[in-house]
Formats: structure tokens, C-alpha cells, sequence
């Protein structure tokens, strides 16, 4: 090679290991930055929400190049699959407590929070929880309501019967009305083409929450409301369980199923039917829609009322709306790895495909001042916002929060569905309600 052609090839090399430093630079600065960053692992807690959070986290990781994974809890188990997980390698790096309870039990493996977006942004940063140092360390995301979700086609029906017990839903007022047009549905089963008032009470793991917690939270609202209760209790008096009875009664009564069978029944079985025009009512949320609309129900075709127990002045109750659901970073995370996750969270409640993700697909009501303006396309959510706004009602606030233990919640579902199959008593669930509450409180309040 003469000594010209040696120069250009000296030359030609050069430049292409300059270009593939530049390359190498360019490269390195997306997926360098993406190590740098850190790695993002969310523990979901709603199995409803399963599908739009796996594609959200998708859409962040092909965004940034930040490795993103969601796993999502089976119904009822969050807190065992959070107990598994954390003992792993790699751990949950975001995942939630439930309130004051859960971060009690969770408090050490909760970091601060205080320098994250979703803190930043809140409308009301009180509602935060702090620790016992007093650092921020758990962030509500969402606000729900639920109530007794009904189908306004199968209700209309109704009322264009000759001798129907109210002509419009706005007559439904209290408990004694309630049952008045339950058991008159169920006595017109035949000609509604209905299998029961209300869907299946179910008693699998999928739907027994429904009625050891969010039902159990009437009458523990109203008792709470009538002492002044504020913070955990160590004891309860149980002043309204007949109350209870008289609502849980009417759910297993008036049904699409025989009390016998509700230890298989599953949430989906209570969708299906609601959704299939075999029943009226059905006990349920905001979060409800998702899979409603899947299974081709429409916006139209959907109302929801408050739960009435028969308490004083329930004329005047709303729905039962708050939050159970609190982001926590995991303190035992690497600080890469915490902060690619306070940058998730970050582009969640800031970014359109966040934004609405978490209204449209998810249908949640969240509490971020970035979120203010977004727009929902889910009918419960726009009942519950015009119900908070209605001055002529008072929300009933979600105080299960104060549950002193998931033990508790299981024994009293236990109790609940042995009094169902007749083979326990009203007194069993009374036990495991108020006795059982003073138990567990002093377990999780051990020194």
C-alpha cells in the first residue's frame, strides 16, 4: 500500500471510530441513563386494573428505556403477596399500604416521600400519611365510591308495572324503602326476567370483601359518627349490627342465588349476572365500570345508590367514598431504583398516556392537582363526583381503614357466610365483629 492510501485508511479509520464513539456516546447516554436510573417494580393491588397498568408500564419502558415490570396480587391476598415479595431479591420497588393500619405494619419499609411528584401535587396534602418521625412516606392515588350499583332498564321496567311499590328511583330513600322494592322484585321475577333482586353475594376470595368490608364499613360509620371516633379504637360496641343483618339479609334473601351456593360465588359471577339483565342491584364501585362496559353494558344503563342500613337520618346519605389506596417506595431499595421510581410516578399523573390511563382505563378519581382538568368517560365516577358536590347529602367516609387487622376482616367473612349457609349464627358474626375487634387490636398493638 503506498503511502497515500495508507494516510486515506488512517484517515477512514479514524473517522469511523469517532462515529462509533459518537454512536457508542448517543447509545449509551438512553440506555446509560436508563441503568442509572434504576429499575421500576410495582406491586398492584387491583386486579380489575391488571391489563391498563402492564400496558402503561410497557408504554414507559418503551418511552425511556427504564426496565418497568407490574405484578398484580390475586384478589384478597395483597398482603401475603407483599410479605412474599419483599423477602426476594428484587423486591417490590412501589407498592401500597391501606391506610394508617397498613403503614403501621409496613412503616420501616416505607421511604420518604416528600420530594416525589405525587406528594408535590396533591390537592390536600393532609391527607398524606407520615410516620412516627413524622416524614411523609404514603401518598393516596385514587379516590373511589361504591354503593348499590342498578341497572336503569331492569328499575324502569319495574316501575311500568300496575303495582309497583315506587315509580322512580328518587322515591328509594332509606333501608324500608329499599326492601319494599327488592322483595317486590323478587316477587316479580317471571315477568322482569330477572333471576333475583340483587347479584350473588359471593363468598370467594374475589368477593368477599364486598360485604366484611366495604358493607361492614356502614355500621362501623355510623357508630363511629356517634361517638366522635377519629383514630383506630381499641374497642367497638357494635351499635348497629342489626343493621347489618337487616342489609346482608336482604342481599342473600332477595338474590339471583340460594344462600347455599355463595361459598363459590366469585365477583365475576355477580358481574355476569348484573351484566346479563339477572339482576337489579349489585353491590360495588367506581371501579366496577371497567369490566361492565367489557361485558357490553352501557354508560345509560347505569345508576348507583347509597347503601341504606335503616340508620338515623340516612335520608340524607350519600355514597361511601375515600381511599384505601397509598403509594410507598421501598425504603430497602437501591437509590437508583428509588429514584427511577419517584420518575415513574412522576410521568403517571403528569404525562396524557399517564393521565388517562388512570382515568379512562382505570376510572379512578385521583387527588393531584396535574389531574384536576382530566375528564372521565366512566358513568359511576360521574354519579359519584355529582353526588360529593350535592350539598343536600352527606358521603359516608370509608373508616374500614381503621380495621385493626385482615384477621379480623377474614373471621368476620367466615362468620358471615356460616350464618348465610345457615350452619353458624347471627351471634357468631356479633363475636367475630365486636370481640374479635378488641383482640386483634391488641395484637397489632403489642410492645
Amino acid at each position: 500500500m503506498n503511502q497515500n492510501l495508507k494516510k486515506a485508511a488512517s484517515i477512514i479509520a479514524v473517522t469511523a471510530m469517532s462515529m462509533a464513539g459518537l454512536a457508542a456516546c448517543g447509545s449509551k447516554d438512553k440506555s446509560g441513563d436508563a441503568a442509572k436510573g434504576g429499575k421500576v417494580y410495582y406491586l398492584n393491588f387491583k386486579p380489575e386494573a391488571e391489563d391498563a397498568w402492564k400496558s402503561l408500564a410497557a408504554k414507559y419502558q418503551s418511552e425511556t428505556g427504564v426496565e418497568t415490570k407490574v405484578v398484580t396480587a390475586a384478589s384478597n391476598t395483597y398482603e401475603s403477596t407483599l410479605k412474599s415479595e419483599m423477602d426476594k431479591d428484587e423486591a417490590p420497588t412501589l407498592f401500597q399500604v391501606n391506610g394508617p393500619v397498613g403503614l403501621a405494619t409496613w412503616e420501616s419499609y416505607c421511604a420518604d416521600m416528600s420530594d416525589t411528584e405525587p406528594y408535590a401535587q396533591l390537592n390536600d396534602q393532609s391527607v398524606a400519611l407520615k410516620n412516627s418521625d413524622g416524614t411523609v412516606v404514603a401518598v393516596p392515588y385514587v379516590n373511589e365510591t361504591y354503593g348499590i350499583i342498578y341497572n336503569k332498564d331492569l328499575l324502569n321496567k319495574y316501575f311500568a308495572l300496575s303495582d309497583a311499590k315506587v315509580k322512580s328511583v328518587d322515591e328509594i330513600k332509606s333501608f324500608d324503602k329499599l326492601k319494599e322494592v327488592a322483595d317486590d322484585i323478587q316477587a316479580h321475577k317471571a315477568d322482569l326476567g330477572v333471576d333475583g333482586a340483587f347479584t350473588s353475594a359471593g363468598f370467594d376470595s374475589s368477593s368477599d370483601w364486598r360485604f366484611k368490608t366495604h358493607l361492614a364499613n356502614m355500621p362501623l360509620y355510623y357508630e363511629f359518627q356517634d361517638d366522635n371516633v377519629t383514630t383506630e379504637p381499641a374497642t367497638i360496641k357494635g351499635t348497629y349490627l342489626n343493621n347489618y343483618k337487616n342489609i346482608f339479609d336482604l342481599y342473600i334473601t332477595d338474590s339471583t342465588t340460594d344462600p347455599s351456593l355463595l361459598s363459590s360465588k366469585t365477583e365475576t359471577d355477580a358481574e355476569t349476572e348484573f351484566s346479563g339483565n339477572k339482576a337489579v342491584f349489585f353491590q360495588n364501585g367506581t371501579w366496577a365500570w371497567t369490566n361492565l362496559q367489557k361485558a357490553g353494558m352501557s354508560a345509560d344503563s347505569l345508576g348507583m345508590l347509597p347503601i341504606y342500613i335503616g340508620a338515623p337520618g340516612e335520608e340524607n346519605q350519600g355514597l361511601t367514598t375515600g381511599s384505601e389506596n397509598y403509594w410507598c417506595i421501598n425504603n430497602n431499595a437501591s437509590d437508583a431504583d428509588k429514584q427511577a421510581t419517584k420518575d415513574f410516578l412522576k410521568w403517571l399523573i403528569t404525562s396524557d398516556e399517564g393521565k388517562s390511563a388512570l382515568t379512562n382505563d382505570m376510572g379512578f378519581v385521583t387527588p393531584f392537582k396535574s389531574m384536576n382538568d382530566e375528564e372521565t368517560d366512566n358513568p359511576l365516577v360521574k354519579i359519584a363526583k355529582a353526588d360529593t358536590a350535592n350539598s343536600a347529602t352527606k358521603s359516608v367516609n370509608w373508616v374500614f381503614s381503621m380495621i385493626p387487622s385482615e384477621n379480623w376482616k377474614n373471621d368476620l367473612g367466615s362468620a358471615l357466610l356460616n350464618y348465610a349457609q345457615g350452619t353458624g349464627s347471627w351471634d357468631d358474626v356479633q363475636k367475630a365483629f365486636v370481640d374479635n375487634w378488641a383482640t386483634e387490636y391488641n395484637l397489632a398493638h403489642e410492645s
